[in-house]
């Protein structure tokens, strides 16, 4: 959102919707869609939630190259310190062409690129996949000295089953 300044807000009740809240931007606008027997009060508070919710959104959405280059530093640091020049990419950026993965790296080159599916999804998930490209950089297949790699991030487990969620709730082949 820009600055400090509230979007027009276009409420749109439903009869059929029970509990559900929901909201998008439709050009300058943001529509939330609420039940019908929300009171004024209850719909203010939700639009407030709501609009909250949409800025938090947009501001993942705004992660840059650089923040990713910088994460990618940071995780060097933490998990593969003994390999501080190995594990540090030429390159590491956001892509919107990689659909069936979750991110790539080419060895040869020294470079990361991660789906743009990704930005969306919490930090410490980012961070897994990031990682998970970092190790490639040091061990380039999928054996197990890669996996010992990426086993050394606490929430490895965690966020495959993470990543495993999203990549069936779309019906779409499990990314490796």
């Amino acid at each position: 959102m820009a600055g400090t300044r509230k979007p027009v807000v276009e409420v749109r009740r439903s009869q059929r919707r029970r509990r559900t809240v929901s909201a998008y931007r439709d050009g300058e606008r943001v529509v939330v869609l609420i039940p019908d027997q929300f009171s004024r009060a209850e719909e203010s508070e939700w639009v407030d939630r709501m609009l909250a919710r949409l800025a938090a959104r947009e501001g993942r959405l705004a992660r840059s190259d650089a923040e990713l280059l910088a994460r990618a530093t940071r995780l060097i640091d933490l998990y593969l310190a003994e390999y501080p020049t190995k594990a540090l990419p030429a390159s590491v950026r956001w892509v919107t062409n990689q659909n069936g993965r979750w991110g790539s790296c080419t060895p040869a080159d020294r470079s990361i690129r991660i789906s743009h599916r990704v930005q969306e999804m919490p930090d410490w998930v980012i961070d897994y996949v990031l990682l998970h490209e970092l190790a490639h950089l040091i061990v380039p297949s999928h054996n197990a000295r890669f996996w010992a790699l990426v086993g050394r991030y606490p929430k490895a487990e965690r966020a495959r089953g993470y990543l495993e969620g999203v990549a069936a709730a779309s019906c779409a082949p499990l990314p490796t």
